[in-house]
């Protein structure tokens, strides 16, 4: 048992090294010129330069597209929440004839790539005038996450004792008050799963955005890092800092909610 523990440990050692050293390097390089990128790779930077950052933090153009990418982000998250939660609870708390039909319906948008599908969402996002519109992005997107969130969502609700369901009856809730007001509260973990999931597939969704923007003012950070890829692609160290600062915020986020997001998905399996 302890040399399985050990083996553990040192797989979890060695996956978390080709995380973190691909990073660390690109947080060093940003402190570079690309000579000395070229001279001196893997040693630290002598000296220390923070022009790289300081140009990319003074660019309005990385300010814009962070912008967007939050905002795109956030609406897209309480799109999907709001009605995968609703629709999760109407599959989860009430019984009717073609329930789990539906919900098999829904599994099976799992199976069909995001890819597959681009060109006639590009030809009906034309048609309904959504290009070059945030909205665009956004319902899409939301669509795109309804399946996994509903899976997600409904395994919570069904979970949930119908003694509770049965005593706010009584009290006079009705089942739209029930989901607000009871149902809603406890499946935080939940919640906060789902919430994340969505938020990190926004931020890092390339293709979309890029079918659907061709004004430059709504690019997203990933965009961004292409077009500043381009602009720049002989000043390496530059492009260092620009990818290093694009992932700040994605990081920030991500350590603020992965003690939701563990405790969210270690409830979901112990309540399947």
């Amino acid at each position: 048992m302890k040399s399985r523990h050990l083996s553990l440990q040192l797989i979890a050692v060695i996956v978390g090294a080709f995380v973190a050293v691909p990073i660390i390097y690109a947080v060093i390089g940003g402190f570079k010129d690309t000579s000395q990128l070229s001279t001196n790779p893997f040693g630290l930077p002598e000296p220390w330069n923070a022009g790289n950052y300081a140009d990319v933090l003074a660019s309005a153009g990385f300010w814009r597209q962070l912008g967007n990418s939050i905002f795109i982000a956030l609406l897209t998250t309480a799109l999907l929440v709001a009605v995968s939660a609703l629709a999760a609870f109407v599959l989860a708390r009430f019984t009717f004839r073609g329930r789990e039909a539906i919900f098999t319906l829904f599994a099976v948008g799992l199976m069909f790539p995001f890819t597959v599908a681009i060109l006639p969402l590009f030809v009906m996002l034309r048609t309904l005038g959504l290009l070059d519109s945030p909205w665009g992005v956004i319902f899409v997107q939301a669509a795109f996450g309804i399946p996994v969130t509903i899976i997600i969502l409904r395994g919570f609700f069904k979970s949930i004792p119908n003694e509770i369901e049965e005593a706010a009856t009584l009290d006079g809730c009705s089942p739209f008050a029930f989901f607000w007001r009871i149902l809603l509260p406890m499946a935080r973990p939940a919640l906060a799963t789902v919430s994340v999931l969505a938020v990190v597939a926004s931020w890092n969704n390339f293709l979309l955005p890029l079918v659907v923007f061709t004004d430059p003012e709504w690019w997203t950070i990933p965009l961004g890092v292409q077009q500043f890829q381009g602009e720049h692609g002989a000043d390496t160290s530059r492009i260092m800092a620009y990818l290093v600062l694009a992932m700040v915020p994605a990081l920030a986020f991500y350590s603020l909610a992965e003690r939701h997001l563990i405790s969210g998905l270690t409830a979901g399996a112990m309540k399947g």
